[in-house]
């Protein structure tokens, strides 16, 4: 049987998307793909829908390149455990949040670890995703684990200090923009649209208005001011805005997330 390139351990709405994108997109062949993952029935599905191979136990992991570890921190130990030591593998890569790139080493001594956080745009392959790499990565290891997240999105690497800050833009920034377009609909239903149509026009602006401001490479201040005309519609709503201090709170989301970012890494 062929050797596996790919070990991901951990099925789940994140694990899985990112398998789906991996073998669509052709980055790695279904049959160099293993998985792991606990529910039976969710095993079998991913394993008929994309024809990937199940692995039986965790020690089979350790027999692929590179080793991918999408599961709860909580159970961390207990997949290093039950794993023991890879044999063939040269690369673990983790999106585990709070597990710092100094325990991953010390659980895998002998791979290069690479820490990351993708976001839930990934599942529609629009997401992004920070990186941090461990000590002794190669530059052709980076360019697989670059390889391998650009088929869900965008990549920007960053220092590991900084994750926390990743954790609280767009790691938690889906839940922010969902209460703002629900906002937006309910606001759209408030002065007479029926919801569908609310619904519609929310998403479009949202997603319209982020495809412009990056084509265009914008200032988000700029193009305000372009759609501000005097006396008009638009900046009678950015003054409700800025009474409501909606700019404000949405600054302190970021600054409350953080801050539980960084007590949960300590717990």
């Amino acid at each position: 049987m062929e050797q596996l390139f790919l070990s991901v351990i951990g099925g789940g709405a994140m694990g899985s998307a990112l398998l789906r994108r991996w073998v669509d997109s052709g980055i790695c062949p279904p049959n160099q793909i293993g998985l792991r993952e606990p529910d039976s029935v969710r095993a079998s599905a991913l394993q008929k829908e994309l024809g990937i191979r199940l692995l039986s136990d965790l020690t089979q992991a350790g027999e692929s390149q590179i080793v991918f570890l999408a599961v709860k921190p909580q159970v961390f130990a207990t997949v290093v455990a039950e794993m023991g030591q890879l044999t063939a593998s040269e690369l673990v890569i983790s999106i585990m949040a709070g597990i710092p790139l100094q325990q991953l080493q010390q659980a895998f001594p002998r791979q290069g670890v690479v820490r990351t956080m993708p976001n839930t745009p990934a599942l529609v392959g629009a997401g992004i995703t920070a990186i941090s790499y461990g000590t002794g990565i190669t530059p052709t290891q980076m360019e697989q684990v670059e390889k391998l997240f650009r088929a869900v999105g965008e990549v920007v690497t960053v220092a590991e200090n900084q994750m926390d800050a990743v954790t609280a833009l767009s790691g938690s920034g889906p839940g922010y923009v969902a209460v703002m377009v629900e906002a937006l609909i309910d606001g759209g239903v408030r002065v007479g649209l029926p919801r569908p149509i609310a619904t519609q026009l929310a998403l479009q602006t949202l997603s319209g208005t982020a495809a412009l401001l990056q084509q265009e490479q914008l200032h988000p201040a700029l193009l305000k001011d372009r759609v501000t005309s005097p006396g008009g519609t638009t900046i009678a709503g950015i003054d409700a805005l800025e009474q409501a201090g909606v700019r404000g709170a949405l600054m302190q989301a970021v600054q409350a997330a953080y801050e539980r970012s960084c007590q949960l890494k300590g717990s």
